[in-house]
């Protein structure tokens, strides 16, 4: 590490920032810190000495220590000389050497675990996080970066950058599903519980996978084990300003529009904050990662507009090489209603463009397909003859004419668009798309088994598709009710295959910490101590000292924060009440990102145990980003409260919801309230694992509301148990905006 480095990695990442913007050097308002100190450590246009310059004395003093240089005395000058001269000794060692070699993986840190996850299974052997330039010639990357054509046409604007981090974070497996309800009330099947943690794509046991997370947190972290294994990958971003995350809710026989979390607003910041610039910026570094996905024999196809279309045209071009080029196909959608009193024509079709990893090696998978046409035709019977295609004729030499009913599928795709009256497909996700465009791409590009992704999955359209023409998938949202709608819809399909259902969790939060709070020479009790004063900053309360697990204090309350990288458990929460009711207050607030499973419901027994009012909120992941942070847009909530009974007869039993409460009024608007009749209008969808193993939820039995059918069952089926003894249940209770509250309880048989 050289010395430039070495001083810059004692700075936090918002003083890396600052002193970037002081020395001309211009980032992502949401750039992670690693990239931050990477480019600011190589840019020797600014002099090292003018670097210096910016650092607080107590920088200095840090550096110093860093280095093993001493770091006494309170002039700036003198600790500044003390750097300059280390500096210079150590490039006269290196004078006339190659230099040392370019670190190419960096590892950012986080603070200890406390307290160990019990039902979050981690998938693939990632251990933690990991940023991997786009310039490593690592094996997930090499032979796979971008064809950039130097003699092309190339795409410029304000902030792109060429060199695209990988950001490798490790998946965790929160939700196992082994048939759908469709299947379970068709056939009233088995449920398998030997599964393996995660198989590989080529095995038997492979399950497809619905993950919610950034998708380009998500994508680095595929390419661990599938780079060069996708064979077809189709997407639908967002592709107009217009677009934004709003949904609508159904509440009974009624709908209101949901406004988007504040999460998915921050993903509208990012697409769209500076404009074409942000959403290009956006779409290169995704697509740069989605070639590396993609196999040899692989296709993409993009889905866009006649706005963003030709910029991403140019871009494609120039990531993936002008000669691979295939398409540009025009989605024809003839039933859609057109607003006549707009003084411009009718848009009528949407563009997708469709290239292949590598056309020359004439290995991509392709089918010429056929449509039935509206009416027969009559047409000129055509042969080929010495290479050349003349008419046919029979042996009087009269022509011959034959009578056809089908067409060749051309680049104009005359497909319906879904209309809100068709209760069977439409889920009211402004953005869905029908499923027979979706499967006509599968049928032209890819083939039974090969491997599907989709990584702006929306309503879940893609993954269907995928399910009903046999193909394997991974699908991908940000948007957590986008997982939600997905799930309900996959669970509704006749013959769905197993899936699970992953996100990044903690892994994400301790990436999000280490660039937050910065790596390097700090000690661990700094790092918590910092994260900790962050968490009650964003809370509106006020440090206390002198406490071991009582971290601050607002409104008469004392407060407990959690780690950022593991559930809160009943064992912490505790610890922190014990030590409450020693300093005899009798209030406290436990803030948390996980809890432990059923860790709810036994807080009103250990409230009444220690005699203090106790209450969960929720830390929400908007916390992590700093514009939300800024604009003051991060809010608590108290967990939802559930109420179970379960009912047993022999060696069966089932279970009945008998209450649901949304604690935190702020989550529910006034036009919502209005239409609730009863306490269940609330629930969306509810899951049940019945022998629950303290690991992954396996998602057993379900009922949920469709658009077709908005009755919800309170009461599960009965389920047969082997063999007599205690079990744990583990309940899974989804709510209208898509939000998930889990319950434990015991039933004896």
């Amino acid at each position: 590490m050289s010395i430039r480095r070495e001083v810059l990695d004692v700075l936090t990442r918002t003083r890396l920032l600052e002193i970037s913007q002081r020395v001309g050097i211009e980032f992502y308002s949401n750039a992670p810190r690693n990239e931050i100190l990477d480019s600011v450590s190589r840019a020797h246009s600014v002099p090292f000495k003018d670097l210096l310059a910016h650092l607080h004395r107590d920088e200095l003093k840090l550096a110093c220590q860093s280095l093993g240089l001493e770091d006494t005395g309170r002039e700036l000058r003198g600790l500044t000389k003390r750097i300059l001269a280390a500096d210079r000794q150590l490039r006269k060692k290196s004078a006339g050497s190659k230099g040392a070699s370019k670190e190419t993986v960096r590892t950012s840190s986080s603070f200890r675990s406390r307290g160990k996850s019990n039902f979050l299974n981690g998938v693939g052997q990632m251990e933690e996080p990991r940023v991997i330039p786009s310039t490593s010639n690592t094996s997930a990357s090499d032979a796979t970066q971008p064809v950039q054509e130097r003699d092309g046409v190339a795409l410029n604007w304000g902030g792109k950058r060429t060199e695209v981090d990988r950001i490798v974070l490790p998946f965790q497996r929160i939700e196992v599903v082994n048939e759908s309800r469709a299947t379970r009330e068709a056939e009233k099947g088995t449920f398998f519980r030997d599964l393996k943690p995660d198989t590989s794509m080529d095995s038997p046991d492979w399950r497809n996978k619905l993950i919610w997370g950034d998708n380009k947190y998500v994508l680095g972290s595929l390419l661990e084990q599938f780079a060069g294994k996708v064979d077809l990958i189709y997407i639908d971003p967002p592709f107009g300003t217009g677009q934004n995350f709003s949904f609508t809710v159904e509440v009974g026989d009624e709908e209101f529009t949901k406004d988007p979390s504040l999460i998915e607003e921050k993903a509208y910041r990012d697409t769209w904050g500076r404009g074409v610039d942000s959403y290009l910026s956006m779409m290169y570094e995704r697509l740069h990662l989605l070639r590396q996905l993609l196999s040899d024999k692989g296709s993409i196809f993009i889905h866009l507009d006649v706005h963003m279309g030709p910029y991403i045209k140019v871009l494609m071009d120039e990531l993936f090489g002008q000669t691979n080029f295939q398409n540009e196909i025009a989605w024809y959608y003839y039933n859609k209603m057109h607003d006549s009193r707009k003084r411009v024509l009718p848009k009528a079709f949407d563009q997708i463009l469709y290239y292949v990893k590598n056309k020359a090696a004439n290995t991509y998978s392709y089918t010429a397909l056929t449509e039935k046409r509206d009416q027969p035709v009559t047409q000129l019977k055509r042969v080929k003859v010495a290479g050349k295609m003349i008419n046919a004729r029979d042996k009087n030499g009269n022509i011959i004419y034959q009578e056809k009913e089908t067409r060749t599928v051309d680049t104009v795709w005359r497909i319906r668009c879904l209309q809100p009256a068709n209760k069977q497909e439409w889920v009211n996700y402004d953005t869905q798309k029908p499923v027979d465009l979706i499967e006509r791409i599968l049928e032209l590009a890819s083939s039974p088994g090969d491997l599907v992704l989709d990584a702006f999955v929306g309503s879940g359209t893609a993954a269907i598709a995928a399910e009903r023409q046999k193909r394997r998938w991974i699908a991908v949202d940000l948007s957590r009710y986008s997982i939600h709608v997905s799930r309900k819809r996959l669970l509704n399909e006749d013959g769905c295959r197993p899936f699970d259902v992953l996100n990044l969790g903690k892994y994400e939060r301790q990436y999000w910490q280490g660039i937050t709070f910065g790596t390097g020479k700090k000690g661990e009790s700094t790092v918590i101590h910092q994260y900790v004063k962050f968490v009650l900053d964003l809370y509106k309360a006020d440090p206390t000292a002198g406490l071991t697990h009582l971290h601050g204090q607002r409104a008469g309350r004392m407060i407990h924060v959690g780690a950022a990288d593991s559930p809160v458990t009943l064992a912490e929460i505790r610890e922190a009440v014990d030590e409450c009711r020693k300093i005899k207050q009798d209030k406290i607030d436990i803030l948390g990102w996980e809890w432990e499973m059923g860790l709810h419901d036994v807080i009103e027994a250990e409230s009444k145990r220690s005699g203090t009012s106790l209450r969960l909120l929720q830390i929400p992941r908007e916390a992590m980003d700093r514009r939300a942070v800024d604009a003051g847009d991060v809010h608590f909530y108290e967990l939802a409260y559930l109420e179970i009974e379960s009912e047993v007869k022999g060696k069966e039993a089932r279970l009945k919801l008998k209450n649901f409460v949304i604690p935190s009024p702020e989550l529910i608007p006034d036009e919502v309230r209005q239409k609730i009749r009863k306490w269940s209008d609330f629930i969306d969808y509810w899951a049940v694992d019945f022998e629950f193993n303290d690991d992954t939820f396996h998602n057993q039995w379900q009922d949920y509301r469709t658009r077709a059918n908005r009755d919800l069952g309170l009461t599960s089926d009965w389920h047969d148990y082997k063999k007599t003894g205690r079990y744990k249940v583990l309940v899974k209770v989804f709510d209208i905006f898509g939000n998930d509250t889990t319950q434990i309880l015991e039933v004896r048989v």
